[in-house]
Protein backbone atom coordinates (compact mmCIF):
# COMPACT_ATOMS: atom_id res chain seq x y z
CA UNK A 1 0.00 0.00 0.00
CA UNK A 2 1.20 3.61 -0.48
CA UNK A 3 0.87 6.71 1.29
CA UNK A 4 0.36 9.73 -1.43
CA UNK A 5 1.92 12.67 0.68
CA UNK A 6 0.81 16.27 -0.06
CA UNK A 7 3.05 19.24 -0.22
CA UNK A 8 3.22 21.01 2.94
CA UNK A 9 2.38 24.10 2.97
CA UNK A 10 5.19 26.52 4.22
CA UNK A 11 5.41 30.51 3.30
CA UNK A 12 8.18 32.79 4.60
CA UNK A 13 6.87 36.05 6.15
CA UNK A 14 8.93 39.17 8.22
CA UNK A 15 8.02 37.43 11.03
CA UNK A 16 10.53 34.93 10.41
CA UNK A 17 13.50 37.31 10.24
CA UNK A 18 14.83 35.91 6.94
CA UNK A 19 17.66 37.91 5.49
CA UNK A 20 20.31 37.53 2.78
CA UNK A 21 24.02 39.06 1.62
CA UNK A 22 23.78 40.85 -1.74
CA UNK A 23 26.71 38.44 -2.06
CA UNK A 24 24.64 35.17 -2.11
CA UNK A 25 21.93 36.07 -5.21
CA UNK A 26 24.71 38.08 -6.55
CA UNK A 27 27.36 35.62 -7.42
CA UNK A 28 27.73 35.52 -10.30
CA UNK A 29 29.28 31.47 -9.91
CA UNK A 30 33.15 32.10 -10.83
CA UNK A 31 35.30 29.93 -9.54
CA UNK A 32 39.13 29.01 -9.21
CA UNK A 33 38.74 26.60 -12.26
CA UNK A 34 36.06 28.52 -14.72
CA UNK A 35 34.45 31.66 -15.75
CA UNK A 36 31.36 33.15 -14.49
CA UNK A 37 27.90 31.45 -15.55
CA UNK A 38 25.09 34.35 -15.08
CA UNK A 39 25.47 37.58 -15.45
CA UNK A 40 25.81 40.15 -12.91
CA UNK A 41 22.50 40.95 -10.53
CA UNK A 42 20.96 44.12 -10.24
CA UNK A 43 21.37 45.29 -6.44
CA UNK A 44 18.00 46.85 -7.05
CA UNK A 45 16.36 43.56 -7.99
CA UNK A 46 17.94 41.79 -5.43
CA UNK A 47 16.28 43.57 -3.09
CA UNK A 48 12.59 43.62 -4.72
CA UNK A 49 13.05 39.33 -5.66
CA UNK A 50 14.11 38.59 -1.71
CA UNK A 51 11.13 40.85 -0.56
CA UNK A 52 8.62 38.93 -3.03
CA UNK A 53 10.09 35.75 -1.82
CA UNK A 54 9.41 36.68 1.69
CA UNK A 55 12.72 38.48 3.19
CA UNK A 56 12.70 41.15 5.92
CA UNK A 57 16.40 42.09 5.22
CA UNK A 58 19.14 42.32 3.35
CA UNK A 59 23.07 42.83 4.32
CA UNK A 60 26.15 43.62 2.45
CA UNK A 61 29.50 43.80 1.99
CA UNK A 62 30.55 47.59 0.60
CA UNK A 63 31.96 46.34 -2.57
CA UNK A 64 28.79 44.79 -3.26
CA UNK A 65 27.11 48.14 -3.65
CA UNK A 66 29.92 50.34 -4.97
CA UNK A 67 32.81 49.86 -6.70
CA UNK A 68 36.40 49.26 -4.14
CA UNK A 69 37.52 52.53 -6.37
CA UNK A 70 34.45 54.52 -6.62
CA UNK A 71 34.70 58.22 -6.16
CA UNK A 72 32.93 60.01 -3.85
CA UNK A 73 29.87 61.30 -6.29
CA UNK A 74 29.41 57.31 -7.17
CA UNK A 75 29.70 56.08 -3.96
CA UNK A 76 26.96 58.82 -2.96
CA UNK A 77 24.46 57.92 -5.67
CA UNK A 78 24.96 53.92 -5.67
CA UNK A 79 24.00 54.20 -1.64
CA UNK A 80 21.15 56.66 -2.45
CA UNK A 81 20.00 54.20 -5.08
CA UNK A 82 19.95 51.18 -2.33
CA UNK A 83 18.76 53.09 -0.05
CA UNK A 84 15.20 53.73 -2.46
CA UNK A 85 15.13 50.23 -3.00
CA UNK A 86 14.89 48.88 0.40
CA UNK A 87 12.28 51.42 1.29
CA UNK A 88 9.94 50.75 -2.38
CA UNK A 89 10.67 47.05 -0.87
CA UNK A 90 10.16 47.44 3.12
CA UNK A 91 13.36 45.67 3.73
CA UNK A 92 15.74 46.12 6.90
CA UNK A 93 19.43 46.11 6.83
CA UNK A 94 20.31 44.01 10.00
CA UNK A 95 24.01 43.65 9.44
CA UNK A 96 26.77 45.15 7.23
CA UNK A 97 30.24 44.16 6.97
CA UNK A 98 33.29 45.52 4.76
CA UNK A 99 35.39 43.32 2.10
CA UNK A 100 39.11 42.64 2.93
CA UNK A 101 39.88 40.01 0.87
CA UNK A 102 39.17 40.62 -2.55
CA UNK A 103 41.66 43.73 -3.41
CA UNK A 104 44.99 42.42 -4.24
CA UNK A 105 46.01 44.97 -1.72
CA UNK A 106 44.75 42.88 0.98
CA UNK A 107 46.59 39.63 0.23
CA UNK A 108 48.44 39.89 3.36
CA UNK A 109 44.91 40.51 4.98
CA UNK A 110 43.75 43.75 6.45
CA UNK A 111 44.10 44.48 10.08
CA UNK A 112 47.11 42.13 10.35
CA UNK A 113 49.01 42.60 7.32
CA UNK A 114 52.36 42.85 7.84
CA UNK A 115 52.87 46.46 5.75
CA UNK A 116 51.28 48.37 8.20
CA UNK A 117 49.70 51.22 5.77
CA UNK A 118 47.87 48.57 4.53
CA UNK A 119 46.43 48.20 7.79
CA UNK A 120 45.41 51.98 8.50
CA UNK A 121 43.73 51.77 5.15
CA UNK A 122 41.84 48.74 6.04
CA UNK A 123 40.49 50.21 9.23
CA UNK A 124 40.15 53.30 7.35
CA UNK A 125 38.26 51.38 5.06
CA UNK A 126 36.07 49.66 7.75
CA UNK A 127 35.44 53.32 9.64
CA UNK A 128 34.11 54.28 6.51
CA UNK A 129 31.28 51.34 6.12
CA UNK A 130 30.81 51.52 9.90
CA UNK A 131 29.46 54.83 9.26
CA UNK A 132 27.16 53.51 6.69
CA UNK A 133 25.72 50.57 8.34
CA UNK A 134 24.47 52.78 11.22
CA UNK A 135 22.78 55.55 8.72
CA UNK A 136 21.25 52.46 7.40
CA UNK A 137 20.21 50.93 10.83
CA UNK A 138 22.05 47.98 10.77
CA UNK A 139 22.83 46.37 14.48
CA UNK A 140 25.40 44.43 13.78
CA UNK A 141 28.56 44.94 11.92
CA UNK A 142 30.62 41.53 10.86
CA UNK A 143 34.31 41.15 10.38
CA UNK A 144 35.29 37.94 9.11
CA UNK A 145 39.23 37.79 8.89
CA UNK A 146 39.31 35.24 5.40
CA UNK A 147 43.17 37.23 4.53
CA UNK A 148 43.81 37.21 8.28
CA UNK A 149 46.90 34.41 8.17
CA UNK A 150 49.39 32.93 6.47
CA UNK A 151 50.58 29.93 4.43
CA UNK A 152 53.91 29.77 5.85
CA UNK A 153 54.59 29.41 9.38
CA UNK A 154 57.79 31.93 9.54
CA UNK A 155 55.71 34.25 7.32
CA UNK A 156 53.47 35.40 10.12
CA UNK A 157 54.43 36.45 13.87
CA UNK A 158 51.36 35.51 15.34
CA UNK A 159 51.38 36.70 18.61
CA UNK A 160 52.39 40.08 16.57
CA UNK A 161 49.28 39.37 14.47
CA UNK A 162 46.80 39.18 17.17
CA UNK A 163 47.99 41.87 18.94
CA UNK A 164 47.09 44.41 15.80
CA UNK A 165 43.60 42.14 15.61
CA UNK A 166 43.08 43.43 19.22
CA UNK A 167 44.15 47.03 18.12
CA UNK A 168 41.74 47.02 15.38
CA UNK A 169 38.91 45.85 17.35
CA UNK A 170 39.27 48.06 20.18
CA UNK A 171 39.83 51.25 17.95
CA UNK A 172 36.83 50.13 16.43
CA UNK A 173 34.52 49.85 19.62
CA UNK A 174 35.39 53.11 21.07
CA UNK A 175 34.74 54.58 17.74
CA UNK A 176 31.00 53.17 18.07
CA UNK A 177 30.91 54.12 21.73
CA UNK A 178 31.91 57.98 20.79
CA UNK A 179 29.62 57.92 17.78
CA UNK A 180 26.85 57.19 20.16
CA UNK A 181 26.20 54.05 17.48
CA UNK A 182 23.77 51.40 18.50
CA UNK A 183 26.09 48.67 16.71
CA UNK A 184 27.83 45.28 17.79
CA UNK A 185 30.91 43.46 16.32
CA UNK A 186 30.40 40.10 15.57
CA UNK A 187 33.55 37.76 14.58
CA UNK A 188 33.16 35.24 11.42
CA UNK A 189 35.68 32.67 12.59
CA UNK A 190 36.67 29.84 9.35
CA UNK A 191 39.45 27.87 9.43
CA UNK A 192 41.04 28.02 6.09
CA UNK A 193 40.64 29.21 2.51
CA UNK A 194 41.26 31.36 1.31
CA UNK A 195 44.27 31.72 3.20
CA UNK A 196 45.92 28.08 4.03
CA UNK A 197 45.32 28.89 7.93
CA UNK A 198 43.14 31.67 8.89
CA UNK A 199 43.57 33.79 12.56
CA UNK A 200 40.75 33.22 15.22
CA UNK A 201 39.38 29.41 13.05
CA UNK A 202 36.78 28.59 15.22
CA UNK A 203 34.14 29.78 17.55
CA UNK A 204 35.98 28.87 20.26
CA UNK A 205 39.39 30.84 19.59
CA UNK A 206 37.09 34.13 18.88
CA UNK A 207 35.34 34.01 21.98
CA UNK A 208 38.81 33.62 23.64
CA UNK A 209 39.97 36.71 21.70
CA UNK A 210 36.91 38.43 22.19
CA UNK A 211 37.77 38.00 26.02
CA UNK A 212 40.78 40.13 25.46
CA UNK A 213 39.38 42.86 24.28
CA UNK A 214 38.85 46.70 26.02
CA UNK A 215 35.27 46.56 25.11
CA UNK A 216 34.51 42.65 24.50
CA UNK A 217 30.58 43.30 26.06
CA UNK A 218 30.30 44.86 22.03
CA UNK A 219 31.93 42.20 20.35
CA UNK A 220 30.54 38.28 20.06
CA UNK A 221 30.87 36.05 17.23
CA UNK A 222 28.57 35.21 13.73
CA UNK A 223 29.52 31.22 13.38
CA UNK A 224 28.60 29.87 9.71
CA UNK A 225 27.58 26.10 9.18
CA UNK A 226 30.42 25.61 6.24
CA UNK A 227 33.09 27.29 8.12
CA UNK A 228 32.72 24.73 11.35
CA UNK A 229 32.18 21.16 9.34
CA UNK A 230 34.62 22.19 7.17
CA UNK A 231 37.10 21.37 10.31
CA UNK A 232 34.80 18.43 11.25
CA UNK A 233 33.06 20.73 13.71
CA UNK A 234 29.72 20.34 15.57
CA UNK A 235 27.57 23.94 14.64
CA UNK A 236 24.90 23.15 16.45
CA UNK A 237 27.76 22.89 19.36
CA UNK A 238 29.23 25.84 18.48
CA UNK A 239 26.11 27.66 18.30
CA UNK A 240 24.92 26.15 22.02
CA UNK A 241 28.39 27.70 23.28
CA UNK A 242 27.85 30.92 21.68
CA UNK A 243 24.15 31.61 23.30
CA UNK A 244 25.70 30.10 26.86
CA UNK A 245 28.17 32.71 26.91
CA UNK A 246 25.83 35.62 25.66
CA UNK A 247 27.68 36.11 22.61
CA UNK A 248 25.95 34.82 19.25
CA UNK A 249 24.97 38.24 17.86
CA UNK A 250 24.44 36.70 14.43
CA UNK A 251 24.97 33.95 12.41
CA UNK A 252 25.13 32.32 8.66
CA UNK A 253 23.13 29.65 7.56
CA UNK A 254 24.04 27.25 4.41
CA UNK A 255 25.22 23.59 3.93
CA UNK A 256 28.40 21.61 3.82
CA UNK A 257 29.06 17.97 2.81
CA UNK A 258 31.89 17.10 4.89
CA UNK A 259 35.82 18.02 5.44
CA UNK A 260 36.35 20.35 2.55
CA UNK A 261 36.28 23.47 0.55
CA UNK A 262 33.61 25.63 1.99
CA UNK A 263 30.79 24.40 -0.19
CA UNK A 264 28.31 27.41 0.57
CA UNK A 265 25.38 24.62 -0.82
CA UNK A 266 21.74 25.88 0.25
CA UNK A 267 20.76 25.38 4.30
CA UNK A 268 19.85 21.62 4.86
CA UNK A 269 21.68 20.38 2.09
CA UNK A 270 24.26 19.10 3.74
CA UNK A 271 23.99 17.77 7.26
CA UNK A 272 20.36 17.69 7.68
CA UNK A 273 20.52 15.91 11.42
CA UNK A 274 22.70 18.96 12.88
CA UNK A 275 20.50 21.29 10.84
CA UNK A 276 17.50 19.87 12.33
CA UNK A 277 19.45 20.00 15.75
CA UNK A 278 20.14 23.66 14.70
CA UNK A 279 17.06 24.77 14.24
CA UNK A 280 15.23 23.06 17.50
CA UNK A 281 18.23 24.47 19.44
CA UNK A 282 16.95 28.49 17.89
CA UNK A 283 13.63 28.18 17.99
CA UNK A 284 12.81 25.63 21.15
CA UNK A 285 16.10 25.57 23.32
CA UNK A 286 15.99 28.78 25.23
CA UNK A 287 15.01 28.20 29.37
CA UNK A 288 11.93 27.18 29.79
CA UNK A 289 11.24 25.87 26.05
CA UNK A 290 11.32 29.54 24.48
CA UNK A 291 13.34 30.76 21.78
CA UNK A 292 16.94 30.39 22.05
CA UNK A 293 17.66 33.28 19.40
CA UNK A 294 15.98 36.10 18.06
CA UNK A 295 18.12 37.87 15.71
CA UNK A 296 18.23 37.40 11.86
CA UNK A 297 18.14 33.84 9.82
CA UNK A 298 20.81 35.08 7.91
CA UNK A 299 21.58 32.56 4.83
CA UNK A 300 25.14 32.88 3.60
CA UNK A 301 25.09 30.42 0.75
CA UNK A 302 25.96 30.56 -3.35
CA UNK A 303 23.32 29.56 -6.05
CA UNK A 304 24.96 26.28 -7.34
CA UNK A 305 26.97 27.26 -10.19
CA UNK A 306 25.04 25.02 -12.59
CA UNK A 307 21.94 27.52 -11.90
CA UNK A 308 20.47 30.03 -14.28
CA UNK A 309 18.98 33.56 -13.04
CA UNK A 310 15.60 31.47 -12.07
CA UNK A 311 17.52 29.00 -10.38
CA UNK A 312 18.96 31.42 -7.83
CA UNK A 313 15.76 32.71 -6.93
CA UNK A 314 14.55 28.96 -6.50
CA UNK A 315 17.50 28.42 -4.26
CA UNK A 316 16.76 31.69 -2.40
CA UNK A 317 13.53 29.89 -1.61
CA UNK A 318 14.68 26.91 -0.65
CA UNK A 319 16.87 28.20 2.15
CA UNK A 320 13.88 29.83 4.03
CA UNK A 321 11.79 26.90 3.03
CA UNK A 322 13.91 24.32 4.27
CA UNK A 323 14.06 25.77 7.43
CA UNK A 324 10.47 26.32 8.06
CA UNK A 325 10.09 22.63 7.43
CA UNK A 326 12.56 21.72 10.23
CA UNK A 327 11.24 24.49 12.33
CA UNK A 328 7.70 22.22 12.09
CA UNK A 329 9.60 19.25 12.90
CA UNK A 330 11.08 20.32 16.01
CA UNK A 331 8.26 21.18 17.35
CA UNK A 332 6.27 17.85 16.65
CA UNK A 333 9.49 16.35 18.21
CA UNK A 334 9.52 18.95 21.13
CA UNK A 335 5.34 17.98 21.50
CA UNK A 336 5.91 14.30 21.14
CA UNK A 337 4.91 12.69 24.35
CA UNK A 338 6.98 9.32 23.72
CA UNK A 339 9.95 11.99 22.78
CA UNK A 340 9.48 13.66 26.29
CA UNK A 341 9.41 10.31 27.85
CA UNK A 342 12.51 9.38 26.16
CA UNK A 343 14.18 12.76 26.65
CA UNK A 344 13.44 12.16 30.66
CA UNK A 345 14.62 8.58 30.49
CA UNK A 346 17.88 9.21 28.86
CA UNK A 347 18.75 12.35 32.01
CA UNK A 348 18.37 14.77 29.41
CA UNK A 349 17.07 17.25 31.52
CA UNK A 350 18.62 16.39 34.71
CA UNK A 351 21.76 18.04 33.34
CA UNK A 352 19.99 21.20 34.40
CA UNK A 353 20.23 19.91 37.98
CA UNK A 354 22.91 21.37 40.03
CA UNK A 355 25.44 19.12 40.76
CA UNK A 356 26.53 20.78 43.97
CA UNK A 357 23.27 21.09 46.65
CA UNK A 358 22.70 25.00 47.60
CA UNK A 359 25.82 25.96 50.16
CA UNK A 360 27.72 22.35 49.42
CA UNK A 361 31.43 22.62 48.66
CA UNK A 362 34.37 20.59 47.82
CA UNK A 363 33.93 19.08 51.23
CA UNK A 364 30.53 17.56 50.95
CA UNK A 365 32.01 15.85 48.00
CA UNK A 366 34.82 14.37 49.72
CA UNK A 367 32.84 12.85 52.29
CA UNK A 368 30.16 11.50 50.02
CA UNK A 369 30.07 7.26 49.97
CA UNK A 370 27.03 6.79 49.25
CA UNK A 371 27.39 6.12 45.35
CA UNK A 372 27.53 2.45 44.00
CA UNK A 373 30.05 3.10 40.80
CA UNK A 374 29.34 -0.68 39.20
CA UNK A 375 25.68 -0.21 40.03
CA UNK A 376 25.95 3.23 38.26
CA UNK A 377 27.62 1.40 34.98
CA UNK A 378 25.13 -1.13 34.33
CA UNK A 379 22.31 1.88 33.45
CA UNK A 380 21.56 2.54 29.75
CA UNK A 381 20.80 5.99 28.83
CA UNK A 382 18.88 5.84 25.24
CA UNK A 383 20.41 7.89 23.19
CA UNK A 384 19.49 5.88 20.19
CA UNK A 385 16.14 5.95 20.97
CA UNK A 386 15.79 9.16 21.18
CA UNK A 387 17.69 10.25 17.88
CA UNK A 388 16.30 7.43 16.37
CA UNK A 389 12.70 9.65 17.53
CA UNK A 390 14.31 12.64 15.95
CA UNK A 391 15.15 10.98 12.96
CA UNK A 392 11.66 9.71 12.62
CA UNK A 393 10.13 13.47 13.58
CA UNK A 394 12.59 14.47 10.53
CA UNK A 395 11.45 12.06 8.24
CA UNK A 396 7.50 12.67 8.77
CA UNK A 397 7.39 9.21 10.19
CA UNK A 398 5.37 10.62 13.30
Amino acid sequence: MTEQIGVVMVMPTRADKFSFGLWTVGWRARDPFGDPTRPELDVVEAVHRLAELGAYGITFHDDDVFPFDAPESERGRRIERLRKALTEAELEVPMVTTNLFTHPVFKDGGFTSNDRSVRRFALRKVLRNVELAAELGARTYVLWGGREGSEYDTAKDVRAALDRYQEALNLLTQFVIDRGYELRFAIEPKPNEPRGDILLPTVGHALAFIATLEHSDLVGVNPEVGHEQMAGLNYAHGIAQALWQGKLFHLDLNGQRGIKFDQDLVFGHGDLMNAFALVDLLENGGPGGGPAYEGPRHFDYKPSRTEDITGVWDSAAANMRTYLLLKRRAAAFRADPEVRQVLSDAGVPALSTPTLDPGEGYEGILTDSTFDADAAATRGYGFVRLNQLALEHLLGAR
